[in-house]
């Protein structure tokens, strides 16, 4: 693949070196000599000095024969006008790096249409998702980095004496905006049949419309699971995304953070969560805060030594997970030898992203549960293919599931009667053995 790379900066540079590493054709712009000096030393990569957001210098990046653009600088200014820029100048697709919490919120604006860019996505919104899926242990809550956010996922435990055990998929008859995505027993992951059946202890992720999903938990759980206490040391963007993925379902969570003016803020914009004015590295006030009888502790400062500090003394005072945020990749041993239970780093969850946007065909974007066997794919339905011509209920689609389609930027689950139209987006899960066979459902014949 042909990809134009905007900013040469950390991310830039490991994002190149990424893609480098998997044979793409790589060309870097920067603004700085220095920075694509240093970024270019022993890569294999063209490199081009102008403003990422200028049409000449993207001109000379051959953005109008490019693949993919990606928009990556410190600016989300730039990231904006240079994704959109290159994606009118003729790249395939174009994906723009923000920072700024409000540029993803469409119930005021749309940014990502009014600007015309492919994707927008944020490094701290993405690290959130991350660490609340490791909390969460759903192998689908990657979902809702996809279909915009326009989908609702919830990990359900079947209980004992509960009305679906013994019974099939087919007989339970579940709502047409919800659909079971994934089911866990016995420490294998599955997409469930119609026959299939469910039995007490199974863990199922149902996916679909909001109020719709909330309503169907009830069939699974007849009386409401034990709440957890996560506490999340750092309110920067990371804990902001962590804590609003988790408030209002089984958790109980409490965010810690030094800064004043920044409680206010987290206040106002959690509802359901309890926000301490406390500095996290001191063990006298984590102590305050009952980090000790914590379920699940979370460093998420915006430094990892601190983060370190953090999840040793929560480790020591009782908590009973730890997760700590990490940027350095050579602290990952460190952290491993302190006990801390999972380390996320906000550099490889951007990498698995990216690679998922180059896996080429239809798939615009490749993921994997925390099963690996069951892959998930945000794709474009193309003209002609199978899913066009005929109802969803009339196609081969075992081990396949279609969660949500996008069409108009409207979001919704798709029911059996429903045919696909040419340019829909669809999330799918699939499993991994049958992959290749899949995949030919949303491409032409030809």
């Amino acid at each position: 693949m042909n990809i134009v790379i905007l900013g040469a900066g950390t991310v830039g540079t490991s994002i190149a070196e990424l893609l480098c590493e998997n044979n793409h054709n790589v060309r870097l712009v920067d603004s700085s000599r220095q920075a694509l000096e240093q970024s270019g030393e022993g890569l294999d990569i063209q490199t081009i000095h102008g403003s990422g957001c200028d049409a000449v210098t993207l001109f000379q990046a051959g953005v109008s024969s490019a693949d993919l653009c990606l928009a990556v600088t410190s600016h989300d200014e730039i990231n904006l006008v240079g994704a959109s820029l290159a994606r009118a100048m003729g790249a395939k697709r174009s994906i723009a790096r923000i920072f700024n919490p409000n540029y993803r919120d469409f119930s005021t604006f749309d940014y990502q249409r009014h600007f015309g860019i492919d994707n927008l996505l944020s490094l701290e919104h993405l690290t959130g998702l991350e660490l609340a899926k490791s909390i969460r242990s759903t192998g689908l809550f990657t979902l809702e980095t996809f279909a915009r956010g326009g989908i609702e996922i919830q990990e359900v435990e079947v209980q004992s004496g509960s009305k679906v055990i013994g019974q099939s998929l087919r007989d339970i008859k579940l709502p047409a905006q919800v659909r079971i995505g994934l089911v866990s027993s016995q420490g294998k992951s599955y997409i469930p049949h119609a026959d299939d059946s469910f039995q007490a202890g199974d863990h199922v992720t149902l996916v679909g419309e909001r109020d719709a999903v909330r309503g169907v938990v009830k069939m699974f759980q007849h009386k409401p699971p034990k709440r957890l206490d996560v506490i999340i040391a750092g309110g920067g963007e990371i804990g902001f995304n962590l804590a609003k993925s988790l408030e209002g379902e089984r958790f109980r969570v409490v965010i810690m953070e030094a800064d004043e003016d920044r409680c206010q803020y987290l206040a106002r914009q959690l509802s359901k969560t309890t926000v301490l004015h406390a500095e996290a590295t001191r063990r006298s006030e984590m102590e305050e805060a009952r980090v000790g009888n914590a379920d699940v502790f979370v460093a998420a400062t915006g430094r990892d030594e601190d983060n370190i500090i953090c999840g040793v003394e929560a480790r020591e005072l009782g908590a009973e997970r730890i997760l700590s945020v990490v940027r350095r990749p050579d602290y990952i041993n460190v952290l491993e030898k302190l006990q801390i239970d999972v380390a996320v780093s906000p550099r490889d969850v951007m990498a698995m992203q990216i690679l998922g946007m180059v896996s080429g065909g239809p798939i615009l974007t490749a993921g994997k549960s925390v099963d690996e066997n069951v892959l998930i794919w945000e794709i474009e339905v193309k003209d002609g293919s199978p899913v066009t011509q005929k109802p969803l209920k009339e196609l081969s689609l075992s081990k396949t599931l279609i969660a949500s389609v996008v069409r108009d930027d409207y979001v919704r689950v798709p029911t059996a009667e429903d045919v696909l139209a040419p340019n829909d987006i669809a999330v799918v899960l699939v499993d991994k053995s049958i992959s290749s066979e899949a995949i030919k459902l949303f491409a032409t014949t030809d």
